[in-house]
């Protein structure tokens, strides 16, 4: 049911290239604002000043509107009631809250150094305790404080979790409940005054009225912090309410494991260097712990729209499958109309891509055989290799199909070949055909024997379109020569 006051948000890091996983969390998110009829906040995260870049940013942003996941608030031009939305922006609000925490006591100041801690950690760990912090500085006398900064002690702001369990019910996962000791008191705001994500994540959420958080699961044992803090923060009058938390599966990669950001398969930027659709890739990813039904995968992004519900996210881990993305991006360039298609295969038929020179690429010999092509390739890039042949001034022979296609007498069946082509209709494929189909005949050889040397002499390859569509676009006098040039290489 429609719900404008729906706002979700997708706040990733700019570090590194986008991962699949991400972008599958942005997708639910924003097919979730849509469904709603909400509003989809994008918002950038970029407050470690020594992993975060530029160059990535512009990435998150090009991938976004690459996929056709339209922001209506964020950064860049779209801007929004909450601006900025770039969380290096946003200091001083982080530091207002961090001291109304503080000031109102849900916040304290920390002073254990670092080899304090691990050594109470240890000790906890050998007596069989949670290691997590145990509240030394919970309660620190003013006194204690000043002695510890007369020593130069460095201190953390650290959020004090309340002694009760945390229950609230996950959107996907159902009813859960986290006990105090496992929900330490956590930091908020580094000792060089930086604040922490823990702090900058719930306050902007806040600030920003966002009402559903559907992120990763490997957030999840975050949440009963963040909403500790929402309860804080709704008393100090920064927040209105606790959004509605959902913790999407995890992706996997090879061998069941969580596909890292290392992963080969996980970088957005290699499936449109390769020429998935993004309808394709939109497609193949909705279907990573959702379903659009029993028996259909292949929708567009408006069906998936329509449909989509939060509640049918299945929690078990959704593995990553290369060949069934690549057939769904098939299927995607299979529904593409024609002329949509050839348009969409011009990068991969020019420099750096096509191994021809510009001046020899035929537009109208691309766009005859544009529509054979379609039916053969399975990622836009596959197109280079398949249509080569017409624009290169020779084919490039790929040494094993020579080997499989020049058995037995090759030479007289191309020599027949040629003489049954040179007497046939080139307007008509089907004429081309019958001469091979009669050369062979000739030799004793069927159809699928006969051409095999044909085709390899005209395309350099066994396999490829339809061969004599191709020759027939190709044209009478390259064909021929094509195949003497082949009954001169096999004389030689």
């Amino acid at each position: 049911m429609a719900n404008a006051n729906v706002r979700v948000r997708f706040c990733p890091s700019p570090t590194g290239n986008p991962h699949v996983g991400l972008v599958r969390t942005a997708l639910f998110n924003w097919a979730f604002a849509r469904h709603h009829g909400g509003t989809f906040v994008f918002r950038i995260e970029d407050t470690d000043a020594a992993r975060d870049s530029e160059e990535s940013y512009q990435q998150l942003l090009d991938s976004l509107r690459w996929l056709g996941l339209t922001w209506d608030e964020g950064p860049d031009e779209v801007g929004g009631p909450h601006a900025p939305y770039r969380q290096s922006q946003r200091m001083d609000i982080y530091r207002d809250v961090a001291e109304k925490l503080l000031a109102g006591g849900y916040a304290y100041h920390c002073f254990c150094t670092a080899v304090e801690l691990e050594a109470r950690r240890d000790a906890a760990r050998l007596a069989g305790k949670p290691s997590g912090y145990d509240g030394t500085c919970r309660n620190l006398s003013d006194e204690r404080i000043e002695r510890y900064r007369a020593e130069g002690r460095e201190s953390i702001v650290r959020f004090k979790m309340p002694d009760e369990p945390v229950t609230f019910t996950d959107l996907v996962r159902g009813e859960l409940t986290f006990t105090p000791d496992n929900v330490p008191d956590y930091g908020i705001v580094r000792a060089n005054g930086a604040p922490l994500y823990t702090l900058v994540n719930p306050v902007d959420d806040a600030l920003m009225e966002i009402t559903h958080v559907l992120r990763g699961e490997d957030l999840l044992s975050s949440t009963p912090r963040q909403i500790a803090l929402y309860k804080a923060l709704i008393e100090l009058g920064v927040a209105k309410e606790i959004p509605s938390f959902g913790h999407l599966p995890y992706v996997m990669g090879e061998g069941n494991k969580k596909l890292s950001k290392r992963d080969p398969q996980a970088s957005l930027n290699l499936y449109r260097e390769r020429g998935f659709l993004p309808e394709g890739l939109q497609n193949y990813l909705s279907l990573l712990g959702w379903s659009y039904s029993a028996d259909q995968d292949i929708f567009t992004l408006a069906q998936m729209v329509e449909k989509f519900d939060i509640a049918d996210v299945n929690a078990n881990p959704a593995r990553f499958d290369l060949k069934k993305a690549e057939s769904i991006n098939a299927d995607h360039i299979r529904l593409l109309d024609v002329k949509a298609f050839a348009a969409a295969c011009e990068p991969w038929l020019r420099a750096p891509h096509a191994p021809w020179a510009p001046e020899d690429f035929d537009r109208a010999a691309w766009e005859a055989i544009a529509p054979h092509a379609q039916t053969r390739v399975t990622v836009l890039s596959d197109i280079t290799a398949n249509v080569d042949f017409l624009f290169l001034k020779e084919p490039v022979f790929d040494q094993p199909s020579w080997d499989k296609a020049m058995k037995g007498e090759p030479a007289a069946l191309l020599t027949s070949a040629r003489a049954a082509l040179e007497a046939a209709d080139w307007s008509d494929p089907e004429s081309l055909k019958n001469a091979v189909l009669a050369a062979g005949e000739q030799h004793g050889l069927k159809l699928g024997k006969a051409q095999a040397p044909v085709r390899v002499a005209v395309t350099g390859r066994t396999v490829g379109l339809p061969l004599f569509e191709s020759m027939e676009i190709l044209g009478k006098e390259r064909t021929l020569a094509r195949i003497d040039a082949t009954l001169a290489k096999l004389a030689a």
